[in-house]
This record gives C-alpha cells, sequence and structure tokens, in this order.
C-alpha cells in the first residue's frame, strides 16, 4: 500500500497493463516486504548509491545534485538579501530607538513576518513581469530571474534577523564602556561598528545560519511559483509522480543541510 499511490501504476500509465505494473514493482523492488526495501535503501545509500528515479529512469544523484545547485544558489541569494536588508536595519533602530527608522523597522520586520510568500510571490509576479514587463515570471535564464526568488526568500527571512541586532545593539550600546566611549567623543562609526556591532553579531551570525535551512525548507513554494527547477520544486513533482528513490534522496539531503 502506497500513501501517495502505487509508483508502478504511475509509471505504466492508462494504457498499461496490470502484467506491466507487476513488472515495474518487481524491477524496482516494490514487490519485496517494506523493511527489505528500506534496509536495501539504506544500504545502498550508504555507499553513495541513492538509487534509480522511477519518473526520469535514471539514477538519483546527478538530478538530484542539479537541482540542489538552483536551489543552494537562490538560498544563499536569499540569505544575503536578508542579512543586508536586516542588519543595518536594526543598527539604525537600535541607534535611536522609537524614532522613525524604528517604527520603519518595526514595520519591515511585520511585514515579512506577516506577509505569505506564495502570496507575495505572485504578487511580484503581477506587478513585475505583468504589469510593467520588467522581470521573468520564470525561470532562471538571466540575471534577472534572481531578483524576485531571492526578495521572496530574503524577506522571509528579514524580520529574525532585524529584530535580533536591534536587541543585541541596544544591550550593547547600554553597556558602560560604550557610555564611556561617546563621553570621550569617538567617532559614531567607530563605536557603532567596530565595538558595538562587533558583540552584537555573534548570535545574528547562529540565526542566519538556522535561517538558510529555514529559507530552503521554503524554497519549495517559491520554485513551483516562478517554475524553477531546484530541489524544492523537484521535491513537489516527486511526491506528485510517487517517485519514491527521489522523496528518500531529497529528504535525507535537505534534512542534512539543515542539521
Amino acid at each position: 500500500v502506497f500513501a501517495a499511490g502505487d509508483p508502478a501504476v504511475k509509471v505504466a500509465g492508462e494504457a498499461g497493463s496490470a502484467l506491466d505494473a507487476d513488472r515495474l514493482r518487481t524491477f524496482y523492488g516494490l514487490d519485496r516486504p517494506i523493511l527489505l526495501q528500506y534496509w536495501t535503501w539504506l544500504a545502498g545509500f550508504a555507499g553513495g548509491d541513492m538509487g534509480r528515479s522511477i519518473y526520469f529512469d535514471t539514477p538519483v544523484a546527478p538530478v538530484l545534485l542539479k537541482a540542489f545547485g538552483v536551489t543552494l544558489r537562490i538560498g544563499a541569494l536569499g540569505i544575503v538579501f536578508a542579512l543586508a536588508l536586516g542588519v543595518p536595519l536594526g543598527i539604525a533602530a537600535a541607534w535611536k530607538p522609537d524614532a522613525l527608522l524604528d517604527r520603519v523597522a518595526s514595520a519591515v520586520a511585520l511585514l515579512g513576518q506577516a506577509i505569505p510568500t506564495f502570496w507575495l510571490a505572485l504578487m511580484l509576479v503581477v506587478v513585475f513581469s505583468v504589469q510593467f514587463n520588467l522581470l521573468p515570471a520564470s525561470g532562471l535564464d538571466s540575471w534577472r530571474g534572481y531578483v524576485m526568488p531571492t526578495v521572496v526568500l530574503g524577506l522571509y527571512s528579514t524580520p529574525g534577523l532585524l529584530r535580533l541586532t536591534r536587541s543585541g545593539m541596544l544591550e550593547v550600546l547600554s553597556s558602560d564602556y560604550l557610555r564611556t566611549a561617546r563621553a570621550m567623543g569617538i567617532a559614531l562609526k567607530t563605536i557603532l561598528f567596530k565595538y558595538a556591532l562587533r558583540n552584537a553579531i555573534l548570535p545574528v551570525v547562529s540565526l542566519a545560519a538556522a535561517q538558510f535551512g529555514y529559507i530552503l525548507a521554503g524554497s519549495v513554494v517559491v520554485e513551483t511559483v516562478f517554475a524553477i527547477d531546484g530541489a524544492g520544486r523537484l521535491a513537489w513533482q516527486s511526491i506528485l509522480r510517487s517517485d519514491l528513490a527521489m522523496v528518500q534522496a531529497l529528504i535525507v539531503c535537505f534534512s542534512a543541510l539543515y542539521i
């Protein structure tokens, strides 16, 4: 019994007979006990064999590596965008609490946390692709194709980085040695970036690493909306196709990257 349907029946297609499905089950080992299937897959995976894709009829590894290369690129761009937006806004908000920049930073954090990624992705496509024809609605054929996926993934991680930077900077800026530095007339740039940020940035770096894992997980939605052939979209398509070997390999790789 297969939770997402019988892979052999799906590969055989509507024109295939029950005998064709039985042959496919035997060929891919789907007729064996589930524990034996799992042990065979685990032993092969430990030796570097990720199995054979039922849908593509090729080894899993080349397809997986190509897809993960795309996902890691847009994920890295997304976390860089989040850091480039969240850290400066957090510093500005901490320097003058309750000022205009602090309120702007709070609004950015609130919107970034409240807006669903799939809705934001669709709205960007409507505005920048359909209305103004400035950016491609799908694919990564040029650098412009990376813009909207990067913004969507980056805004997803910005609120946490912004808030942690702000709280860390507020704590450090209220310390005695920095109050002394300001009283001595040391330049604002030196106080903020040489003394305060150096001590406040460590938790932000740790959170950024965790957010990178969230970004990879969130790539399923973004890659589907923008029709990007990455690991997230491959995972979604493999589930629909009941491509068990591909799904298993994707889950292991996503988990390992996150950990």
